[in-house]
């Protein structure tokens, strides 16, 4: 019993339909995107909200709706996070949230595809991410039900209308059009 309570969690199968709500303090939503042509600039957005329906055995059956607040984001310098906040690049102002949508579900090689409606900066476009997990479902020592899964994808952020960027020196771009993002989702069964 106490090996137990160390593990914190009791393994549940869910082989059936089942809904979710996103845990936010428990999830992530983070990007990464090339500067200067010599390294990665990270960051992530926080307060992910949203509802999961999942079901293993009739995958187009599943959707997923989520958003988050697009001045959330936060790269650890106060400067640039300004900057990513203005005008230039998210227009928090006039456009505060970011929101998912999936239209798709599908299995290929193994993996879980979801592809759906991404709105950015004013701007709705269909985007593909690749899924791991979810995780089998677990039960948490306060009783609620959680699974959990990893979610990659890339997107081209002119895309969206995130068109700021300056030529440097030698030719190159200040900041990549490409942006990688991953989710780390915990979600509640309801």
């Amino acid at each position: 019993m106490a090996f137990r309570s160390l593990l914190l969690v009791v393994s549940v199968s869910a082989a059936y339909p089942a809904d979710y709500a996103i845990d936010g303090a428990h999830s992530s939503v983070s990007f990464s995107v090339r500067h200067m042509m010599v390294t990665n600039v990270r960051g992530q957005f926080s307060g992910l909200k949203g509802t999961i329906s999942f079901d293993p055995n009739n995958l187009p059956a599943s959707k997923v709706d989520a958003t988050i607040k697009a001045g959330s984001l936060n790269t650890g310098i106060v400067k640039r996070d300004d900057h990513l906040r203005s005008a230039d690049f998210f227009d928090i102002a006039k456009f505060p949230m970011l929101s998912f949508k999936s239209t798709k579900w599908s299995r290929e090689g193994g993996r879980v595809k979801v592809t759906g409606d991404l709105t950015m900066h004013g701007v709705t476009k269909s985007v593909v991410f690749d899924v791991e997990g979810p995780a089998p479902d677990v039960e948490s020592p306060d009783g609620t039900i959680r699974t959990g899964a990893t979610v990659t994808g890339k997107i081209n952020r002119q895309d969206f209308g995130l068109n700021w960027n300056r030529v440097i020196e030698g030719g190159g771009l200040t900041v990549s059009e490409e942006v990688a993002i991953t989710l780390d989702i915990e979600a509640i069964r309801k």
